[in-house]
Order: structure tokens, then C-alpha cells, then sequence
């Protein structure tokens, strides 16, 4: 019988969304130190970033990504991972549209609202730099009591500085109540930095998104890889029930089947047969699943403190409506470029600056394509409502493959390493496969690449949090038959409790009873810390950080190591005299 100290570390890892997949991964790489198994109530890897299918006769495309559409190319980790299976994520300018009418403005050209706001938007810039050398305090305060510190006007807050935090960071309808070190680390983090700041129009310019390649491709890629090394078994389809203990167990003399983690846990396939309650042991457990999900796993398991940090993260109830109705679009946002949005010209001017704006509404005239919407409810301003124009957002609509523009041999860049490419990869990077819909792909965009016509665009509109503000969606205005559809989801709200209640505290419970917790929302709801986040989980269990040397995804994970778990890096992966 092998002894526990020679067996390899069984290690149980419950959820197979980013975090749960990035954790499985790093464990993976060494067979000889740990078995493992990923436990996931549905039947496909991925948690929130799914893919569906659509009717690509009528919509120009076979998918669409639901959930998760893309990232900032500062997401390093994400970027190498995917890039690594065989994905290349495609460039898109991030051109977004916020508020109607009077209340509209963009990133794409300025209108009469930047105008009016020229004052709070100078002394805005001052602000962020404030925030920035005082972040521990302000990390404690809410956005809305800041604005209000500085003397900003509730219009420039509720009409630019909420929509903006709001789209880009999920924040919803909590914005007003977010920690103001988010609103600065829109602007200056390099890891997380959306936006370059100007201190006329607010934002500089339309930044470069990388839009995802199609996600279900990606996670099944992502499986069939971190299984081929044979130390990792994924039980998809089981719902694990509860955590029986987290200590040693006496009532089995074989050491192989005792262990400090016990589980219990249920099949969930259509087998009425199969649905039978079972049990297992690890010596390690990693929790990739939400907070309020897994204090209910911990049930009577729970510490204090884990009852005290997990209790405090807020989540919030939102549905996603996928639309076809371009109607419904233009009633609420502004979709087209309308030159009776533009700003007045500057007075007194210079040639320069008068040259300037006209270059920008001749670039809005041609090329105004939003990405991203929001919208204020007339009744509380302060609450909004969220869209995406898919068909803009997506490539497969103008013809991209579903694995994007990445070439079968190219290996730069750490392209393409997985050596035994599986099928689905190999069929996702077939140009073929980019041709779904293209005999309704009969508009064009700016740069002269076939796309459906407007109104045939896909739209995704979210209803932001249901027990405060479902009072004020207009959902029912979307007629059934302009549905496709319809996904509710639970959203971790980054008010400022989080990162007082929440961020401080992750490294008191994370290691402690055999037990890690791996999630965006030990932090900030973004797939490049969800990644991170696994990685490190899987580091303090003994793993090597897969990407050790590369300094531009080393970055979030040691800052995140330290941040969420209280540690350094071992004394192998640091550099420099103090190593």
C-alpha cells in the first residue's frame, strides 16, 4: 500500500470556470506530485464564459459568446493561455455609446455633453492622481461620497462617471457605492487600465478590446489538454452537495481512501438511475465557485472567519435578453452617428483645435460603430441599463474562424505549444469554419469587411439588479418573437464593503483546513484574475506557476499572491539583490 507521504496529493477542485481550469492546468504539469478531480455541475467547462448557437441564415454567424466577451490586451495571462491552445483573440476599437439625446456622449467624437462638462472633466484628471497616492483611505470610500468631496456636479457623476465604471466592471447599479480605487485603476493600473484620460473630451481615444474567439472551443481545448497528462479527472455533470470535513479522518484504517477533505456529491444526468448520492476524500480542496456558494458548501465546516468573509460579498441578480430588435435600440440609445450631437467648435480656438474636431465628426460620420451602450432610467439616474451591439463586438459576423486570426503554424509568441493539438482546435482554426452566414453577411463596415445588415444585428440588453431597480426595466418592451435569449445571472457587487470587508481578509482563510479559494471575486470580476487567481491556488499546493519568466503575466500573479493569500513568491521565482 502506497504510504500518504509517497502517494501524490489528492487534490479536489470544485468548479471549472477560469479559476477552477487555471488551478486543474498548473496541477496538471506535475503528475508525479498530485491526482486530481474538477467537480462542475454542468455538462461543459467554462463557468459564465458559454457559447450558443444561433440561426446563422438570419443572423449572419452560427454563435455567439454569452457571458464573457473579451478583455483589455493587458490581460497577460489570459492572453497566453488561450493563445497557447491554439485561440487568438481579435483587435476591435471599443467605441462606446452612453445616454440619449441631450445626456449623449462617446469616446469617438465630442458632443455637446463633454462640452458642458469641460470643468468637472479637468478636475477629474487631478482627482484620479490624488486617489492614486492615497489608495489605502480611498479604497474605503464609496465614488458617490468622493464626487461629493471634490465638489463634481451629480449631473458629470450620474451621466459620465457611472455609466463608464459601471460598463467596463460590471459594477451595475451599484456603481455609485463601488471603492474609488476601481474608478482609479480604470485609468492608471497598467494591469487593468481601460482608458487613457484627456482632460477635454474625458477619454483620449478608442482603445484596442480583444474580443473572444468562440469560448466553448476554448474550454473544451482547455480540458482535453490538462487531462492528457492523466493526473486529472473531470466529473462534469456532478453537483457536489457538501463538504462532509475538512479534517483527518479515523474511521478508515486505508490511507488511500481517508483524508482530511470529504465531500459529498451527486451526479446530475438525465439517468434517473445514476442520481445517487456519493462520497469522496482529498487531502486538498480548492473552492472555484462563488463566495456565497461555497459558505454553503462549507455548511457547518465553516470558521468564523470564513462565515465573516464570505458573508460580505454582495451578489446581485441580473438577466441578459439576446435581441434582434434594432427598434428597441434606437428608442433607448443612440446606435447611428447624429451630427446634432456635436460639440460647439471651441472658442478662441487655435487652427489646430478647430482641425482636430472636424477630423473627429468626419471620423464619426464614416465610422461610428458602438461596441458598448448604456442607458440612465429617467425615474433614477443613478440606475442604468447595459448593451452590447454583438454583431460590432464578435468577428465570426464578418467571416473570422471560431479560433480567430491565429495561423496552424505559427509559434510565436508561445503560439500554438500544445503539441498534440486536439480535433476541436484543428477544426476551430480551419478557415472554413469561418464561413457560417456568409450569404447574409451583406453590409459592410468601415474598413470594407462583409457584415450583416443593421437590422439584422445581434444585440445582448442586461436588466441590472433585480430586487432593487426591476421596478424600473423596460424588458417587456423586447416582443418574444425579436428574442433569442434569455440568461439570468448572479453579479458580485464591488461596492466599497468588498474591499473592506472582503479583499483585506482573503489571506486569513485562503490555506487554511486544506482549503483554497480561487474566484474574481476575492478581488475584481475579470477573467484575467479569475486566471491569476487558480494559478496561485494551485502554486501554494506546491504547483510551478506555468508562466515563470514571463514578466508581463508574473506581474497580477505575484501582486495577487500577496494580496490574496499573504505570501511572496518562492524564494526560486523571485529576481534581484533582495530575492
Amino acid at each position: 500500500m502506497m504510504s500518504p507521504a509517497s502517494r501524490p496529493k489528492r487534490v479536489c477542485i470544485i468548479g471549472a470556470g477560469a479559476s477552477g481550469m487555471s488551478a486543474a492546468y498548473a496541477l496538471s504539469r506535475h503528475p508525479d506530485l498530485f491526482s486530481v478531480t474538477v467537480f462542475d455541475k454542468e455538462g461543459v467547462a467554462g463557468g459564465m464564459a458559454t457559447s450558443i448557437d444561433i440561426d446563422s441564415k438570419k443572423y449572419g454567424a452560427s454563435y455567439i459568446n454569452d457571458g464573457v466577451q473579451g478583455c483589455s490586451p493587458t490581460f497577460a495571462n489570459t492572453m497566453r493561455m488561450f493563445r497557447m491552445l491554439g485561440y487568438e483573440p481579435t483587435e476591435v476599437g471599443m467605441q462606446i455609446s452612453f445616454g440619449k439625446g441631450d445626456d449623449f456622449w462617446t469616446n469617438v467624437f465630442p458632443t455637446a455633453l463633454t462640452s458642458q462638462f469641460q470643468n468637472d472633466i479637468a478636475k477629474f484628471g487631478r482627482v484620479l492622481k490624488v486617489i492614486k497616492k492615497l489608495e489605502v483611505p480611498f479604497a474605503m470610500m464609496p465614488v458617490h461620497v468622493m464626487l461629493k468631496l471634490f465638489g463634481f456636479s451629480k449631473d458629470f457623476g450620474e451621466k459620465m462617471v457611472y455609466p463608464l465604471v459601471a460598463l467596463f466592471f460590471g459594477t451595475g447599479n451599484q456603481t455609485p457605492y463601488i471603492s474609488c480605487a476601481i474608478l482609479e485603476r480604470v485609468f492608471m493600473d497598467p494591469s487593468m487600465k481601460l482608458f487613457e484620460y484627456d482632460s477635454k473630451s474625458l477619454l483620449a481615444s478608442i482603445p484596442t478590446m480583444l474580443a473572444f474567439l468562440k469560448l466553448h472551443d476554448v474550454y473544451e481545448s482547455w480540458k482535453i489538454e490538462t487531462a492528457s497528462r492523466g493526473n486529472v479527472n473531470f466529473k462534469l455533470n456532478h453537483n457536489v452537495l457538501r463538504v462532509v470535513s475538512r479534517s483527518t479522518s479515523s474511521s478508515s484504517s486505508d490511507s488511500n481512501s481517508s483524508g482530511p477533505i470529504q465531500i459529498e456529491f451527486i451526479p446530475t444526468t438525465e439517468n434517473l438511475e445514476e442520481r445517487v448520492t456519493q462520497t469522496a476524500n482529498f487531502d486538498e480542496l480548492i473552492l472555484a465557485i462563488d463566495a456565497d456558494s461555497a459558505l454553503k458548501l462549507l455548511g457547518e465546516e465553516a470558521t468564523w472567519m470564513e462565515k465573516r468573509v464570505l458573508g460580505s460579498v454582495k451578489y446581485l441578480y441580473d438577466v441578459t435578453i439576446t435581441h434582434n430588435d434594432l427598434d428597441y435600440m434606437k428608442k433607448y440609445y443612440e446606435v447611428q452617428y447624429n451630427p446634432s450631437h456635436n460639440a460647439p467648435m471651441p472658442e478662441d480656438g487655435s487652427a489646430e483645435e478647430y482641425a482636430e474636431v472636424e477630423r473627429a465628426f468626419a471620423f464619426a460620420k464614416k465610422n461610428f460603430r458602438p461596441l458598448y451602450y448604456t442607458m440612465q432610467y429617467p425615474e433614477d439616474k443613478s440606475k442604468i441599463e447595459m448593451s452590447f451591439d454583438l454583431t460590432h463586438y464578435q468577428p465570426q459576423f464578418r467571416g473570422e474562424k471560431p479560433a480567430g486570426p491565429i495561423k496552424p503554424g505559427d509559434t510565436s509568441s508561445h503560439r500554438n505549444e500544445v503539441q498534440d493539438q486536439p480535433s476541436i482546435t484543428r477544426e476551430a482554426q480551419d478557415l472554413s469554419n469561418g464561413k457560417a452566414g456568409e450569404s447574409d453577411r451583406t453590409g459592410k463596415d468601415s474598413q470594407g469587411n462583409a457584415e450583416p445588415p443593421l437590422e439584422d444585428h445581434v444585440f445582448q440588453t442586461i436588466f441590472l439588479d433585480r430586487d432593487g431597480s426591476q421596478k424600473l426595466w423596460t424588458w417587456d418592451e423586447i416582443p418574444e418573437e425579436k428574442r433569442i435569449y434569455e440568461k439570468w445571472w448572479k453579479q458580485q457587487s464591488h461596492r466599497w464593503q468588498h474591499y473592506a470587508k472582503v479583499v483585506p481578509w482573503m489571506m486569513w482563510i485562503n490555506g487554511k483546513k486544506h482549503t483554497h479559494y480561487a474566484g474574481a471575486w476575492s478581488v475584481l470580476n475579470m477573467h484575467e484574475l479569475a486566471v491569476t487567481s487558480g494559478f496561485a491556488a494551485a502554486y501554494r499546493l506546491g504547483a510551478e506557476y506555468p508562466f515563470k519568466g514571463d514578466d508581463d503575466c508574473e506581474r497580477l500573479f505575484k501582486l495577487y499572491l500577496g494580496l490574496s493569500h499573504g505570501v511572496r513568491a518562492r524564494k526560486e521565482d523571485r529576481k534581484g539583490v533582495f530575492a
